[in-house]
C-alpha cells in the first residue's frame, strides 16, 4: 500500500528564523539569569486575586477584557477604546502584523533587536529588513533612510533587547516626524518601567498626537506576570479597532487578567522591587566596567557583554559554575540582573574571566 501523502504546507518553513528562549534551569542551585525574568515572586495581593480566579475557570474570560482596559484607562490617562489587551507584547506584535503588513510588504527594525521579529514578520508573508545597530544603539537615520512605499510597519524596540540600550527624546522625535503618516511606528516599550534617564521618552506621551504610533507594554518584565502572558497595545482607534479584528478570541486568560489588575493596585509596592534592580543594574554595570568590560548604558533590567566568538566559551564558563546567561551566537551574551547574591556570582565569573 503507497504511504498517504503528507499534507501541504508552506514551502518556506523550513525557512523559519527560530525563536531560541533561555534555557530551563538544571536545578534549583543554578541562577537563572538567561531569559529577563523578574527574580521576585508576585506579592501576596496578586497571589491572592489568582487564588479567588481559580474558582471560575471553568468560565470562559471576559473576551474584552474590560475590567483590565478600564484600569489601564485610569493609570494611562487614555480612552479605552485606545487599549487592546493580548498575550504579552509579543502576542500583540502578532496581531499588528495580521493587521499591517502582508506579502510584498516590508517591516524594519534593528538588528540585533527582540529575536521573535523576523519569526513574527515572516509568518505573515512579509519581508524583514534589519537595519543594523551603530554603537549597540538603534540607528534611526539609517531605519528612516529605508522606508520606501514598500514599508507597512517599522518597529522600534526600546530600550532595545539585548544590548538594552535607549533611544532619546530627540532622535526618536526626528524619526517619527520623518516616517510617512501611513506607515505604522510600533514602540516596543516591554521594559519601559526601568528606564531611569528622563531624556529616555515615554512612548505613551508620544502617541497622543501621532495616530500612526502605536505603543507595546506588557505585565511579564517589571511586574514579574512573565507565566501569565499578558501585554497590551496603545493605539488610536483605527489602528486599535484592526488589532482587535486580528486578535485570538480570548486570548488573556482569566488568571491574566486578576493578576495585571492585581498589580496595578499593587504598582507602588512592585516599582519599588524594580528601583531594587535598577541599582542593582548599575552595580553590576560599574564592577564589570571596574575590571576591563565594555558595557553598553542600559535602561532594561540586562546587560549586554559584546563578546563576539567568545560569547560561547563565556556562557559555558558561567553555567560551570552554577550561572545561566544568555548568548547570541557569536555576537554577545546578554546577562538579566537578578537579585544581589546572584549578581555577585556572576561578577566573580566575568572577574576571573577577565583575570
Amino acid at each position: 500500500m503507497p504511504p498517504a501523502p503528507a499534507p501541504r504546507l508552506r514551502a518556506d518553513v523550513s525557512g523559519l528564523p527560530r525563536y531560541v528562549p533561555g534555557r530551563p534551569a538544571p536545578g534549583d542551585q543554578v541562577d537563572k539569569l538567561s531569559s529577563n525574568e523578574n527574580p521576585y515572586p508576585p506579592l501576596p495581593s496578586v497571589i491572592a486575586s489568582l487564588r479567588e480566579e481559580l474558582g471560575r475557570v471553568n468560565r470562559y474570560p471576559d473576551a474584552k477584557s474590560g475590567e483590565l482596559v478600564a484600569d489601564l484607562s485610569a493609570a494611562l490617562a487614555v480612552p479605552p477604546e485606545h487599549l487592546v489587551p493580548g498575550a504579552g507584547s509579543l502576542g500583540v506584535t502578532r496581531d499588528l502584523l495580521a493587521a499591517a503588513a502582508g506579502p510584498g510588504d516590508q517591516v524594519l527594525f534593528a538588528w540585533r533587536s527582540f529575536e521573535a521579529y523576523p519569526m513574527l514578520v515572516w509568518a505573515v508573508g512579509a519581508t524583514p529588513l534589519r537595519i543594523p545597530l551603530r554603537d549597540e544603539r538603534h540607528d534611526l537615520e539609517a531605519m528612516a533612510a529605508a522606508v520606501t512605499d514598500r514599508t507597512r510597519m517599522v518597529i522600534v524596540c526600546n530600550p532595545n533587547n539585548p544590548t538594552g540600550t535607549a533611544v532619546r527624546r530627540g532622535e526618536l522625535e526626528r524619526f517619527l516626524d520623518r516616517v510617512p503618516g501611513d506607515v505604522l511606528v510600533v514602540l516596543d516599550e516591554a521594559y519601559r518601567e526601568f528606564v531611569d534617564d528622563t531624556d529616555v521618552p515615554d512612548g505613551v506621551e508620544l502617541y497622543r498626537d501621532r495616530p500612526n504610533v502605536a505603543v507595546l507594554r506588557t505585565f511579564s518584565k517589571a511586574y514579574g506576570l512573565a507565566r501569565l502572558r499578558v501585554g497590551y497595545a496603545v493605539a488610536h482607534p483605527p489602528v486599535a479597532a484592526a488589532l482587535r479584528a486580528c486578535a485570538l478570541p480570548f486570548g488573556v486568560s482569566g488568571l491574566a487578567q486578576a493578576a495585571a489588575r492585581a498589580s496595578l493596585r499593587a504598582a507602588p509596592e512592585l516599582l519599588d522591587r524594580v528601583g531594587t534592580l535598577v541599582a542593582e543594574r548599575t552595580r553590576v554595570s560599574r564592577a564589570l566596567r571596574a575590571t576591563g568590560w565594555t558595557v553598553p548604558d542600559s535602561q532594561a533590567n540586562f546587560v549586554w557583554l559584546r563578546l563576539g566568538s567568545q560569547s560561547t566559551a563565556f556562557t559555558d564558563a558561567c553555567e560551570a559554575a552554577g550561572v545561566m546567561v544568555r548568548p547570541f551566537g557569536d555576537e554577545g551574551v546578554r546577562i538579566t540582573i537578578g537579585i544581589p547574591e546572584q549578581n555577585d556570582r556572576l561578577l566573580k565569573i566575568a572577574g576571573d574571566w577577565r583575570a
